[in-house]
């Protein structure tokens, strides 16, 4: 923020911007350090309240002073961040069986989780990005700022955040389907596990339902339709194996990807 302040010039709307702003976000930044000092169980209550004074902090100070000469550039980093989260979840494939012996199960499973990112990626890069930048790139003045902090600041929050809890859930399936010791491949995936693997897939699809309509105001019904249809078949994934619990989500994502680019005429 410093840097930032030499950079801002002699621009005193963004100066007065950035000063207004490092009062959340040093005190949010200082929670986070006292949270990592502290460790459990006060760590999590501290890490909350540093998320809470940050993102409460970032509304009430407002958008008047900041400038956004970059849109392009701007969607294009918080899309980075997109891709490092699905590249966690792909480094919980290889963590979930850590070494365990390879299996056709754990192969079916990492092809499974590799459909599912991909799937993700897809819904992300091929639609929403462009879409997103598009309509940042035409909005000009503060209505961009504001625009910017709602979009990538707050809805942009359940997208990354979904993919993380996605990684735990198919973290958690490979590990069910590679120790044959301590887990049968008719064993269902429950509790957290399985919560934050559909929940996960479902609160992605719905942030991507509240991204659009913030930035084009309509909705999109087939994503909510699915997302709504993950949440209802958690009590059924209860009970089944937990390798047909993540290759109905696979299916679900795959379906929806099909039916999009079928929408708009080819991928």
């Amino acid at each position: 923020m410093a840097c930032y302040l030499v950079a801002a010039g002699d621009d005193a709307g963004l100066r007065r911007q950035l000063l207004l702003t490092a009062v959340p976000v040093v005190a949010a930044t200082g929670l986070l350090v006292l949270g990592g000092a502290a460790g459990p169980p006060y760590q999590a209550v501290l890490w909350a309240a540093a998320l809470l004074v940050d993102y409460t902090g970032i509304w009430i100070t407002g958008t008047s002073g900041w400038r956004l000469p970059s849109p392009v550039h701007f969607a294009e980093r918080h899309g980075l961040i997109v891709i490092v989260a699905l590249g966690e979840s792909l480094v919980a494939l290889g963590v979930g069986v850590d070494k365990m012996p390879l299996s056709l199960a754990v192969v079916t499973a990492a092809v499974l989780g590799v459909a599912i990112a991909v799937s993700m990626w897809w819904l992300y890069f091929d639609v929403v990005a462009h879409v997103a930048e598009g309509v940042l790139s035409r909005t000009q003045g503060e209505a961009r700022s504001r625009l910017a902090r709602d979009s990538y600041t707050y809805l942009h929050f359940p997208i990354v955040a979904s993919i993380i809890f996605l990684a735990l859930g198919l973290k958690k399936v490979l590990e069910y389907v590679s120790d044959t010791e301590r887990h049968d491949l008719t064993d269902a995936l429950t509790g957290v596990p399985l919560v934050a693997l559909y929940g996960g897939v479902a609160t992605y699809l719905l942030g991507h339902v509240a991204f659009r309509r913030r930035n084009i105001g309509s909705w999109n019904l087939h994503r909510s339709i699915v997302a709504l249809l993950l949440l209802l078949l958690v009590p059924v994934a209860w009970q089944l194996p937990a390798l047909l619990s993540l290759a109905i989500v696979a299916a679900l994502l795959a379906l929806l990807v099909v039916y999009e680019a079928a929408l708009r005429g080819g991928p």
